[in-house]
């Protein structure tokens, strides 16, 4: 799931349209059923982002060169 879900991803036409659109119509969003839908996506979404990070952060380290004296402690 994408971070912008909530967020329409309009057409190139409609991108073109919106610079005519002065009373803002054509601003459009996702909607969920429910509030509670609604957040528990955003949540899902948010713990998603976290998790990669995490793992960027797990292969990032794992790739940097260790010091002597810290390969010999081990």
């Amino acid at each position: 799931m994408r971070p912008d879900f909530l967020f329409g991803t309009p057409s190139w036409l409609s991108g073109a349209a919106r610079t005519l659109d002065l009373m803002g119509e054509f601003d459009g969003y996702n909607d969920s059923p429910t509030e509670t839908e609604a957040d528990a996506k955003a949540l899902l979404c948010d713990w998603h982002a976290v998790g990669e990070a995490l793992l960027d952060a797990m292969k990032a380290f794992s790739l940097e060169p260790q010091e002597e004296s810290e390969q010999t402690a081990r």
